[in-house]
């Protein structure tokens, strides 16, 4: 019969830690999926991956119980993946305005006919990657909780320690920041 969540827990906090491991085994596809949003790279996902479950691991003992072990190690992992777009933020080297032959076309075609939009998906999906590279990680953090993820503004102040105000405010001047680089691409692709 398998182990709860909470017992072990209890065990690994007794000292025996491979008591970890099946949890890793049971939320493994979870934080997996939670980084590849964050991240493009399968080296940078494992990377985050593995920091995540290293972080839960040594603030194990920080776990109240008052949620479930799930919620509280989706905490984690956004915080994790929160620290690796503001540290990928200052090293990025490559700029957004750097469109291919695909993406430029789209671009035209959703400047032209914005109902138009299921055309070309795969170029629509890298000039969105484009227009969240050109975000501030709080910015990008905001706009996949919200957007891509689909969570509520309150479950965004729990998962980050926000308050609910600045998500909201925060929502808005990441939507406005799209804005202005969806522009911006389109501006420079014509001078």
């Amino acid at each position: 019969m398998e182990k709860t969540d909470s017992e072990l827990i209890a065990e690994v906090l007794k000292g025996n830690s491979q008591s970890f491991e099946p949890l890793i085994v049971r939320y493994q596809p979870r934080v997996f999926a939670t980084a590849r949003r964050y991240a493009r790279r399968e080296n940078e996902v494992q990377d985050i991956v593995q920091e995540i479950f290293l972080k839960a691991f040594q603030k194990l003992s920080s776990f109240r119980g008052d949620a479930p072990f799930e919620h509280w190690l989706m905490k984690v992992a956004v915080r994790t993946c929160y620290d690796f777009l503001r540290g990928h933020q200052r090293n990025r080297e490559s700029t957004f305005t750097d469109l291919s032959d695909t993406e430029s076309e789209w671009l035209d075609r959703f400047a032209g006919e914005p109902k138009n939009r299921e055309e070309d998906l795969v170029a629509a999906r890298e000039l969105l990657a484009k227009i969240m590279d050109g975000l501030s990680a709080d910015e990008r953090m905001i706009i996949t909780l919200l957007e891509i993820e689909e969570r509520s503004i309150r479950e965004i102040a729990e998962l980050t320690g926000w308050s609910l105000p600045l998500v909201k405010v925060r929502a808005f001047r990441a939507r406005a920041q799209m804005k202005k680089i969806l522009k911006r691409m389109t501006v420079e692709k014509y001078l």
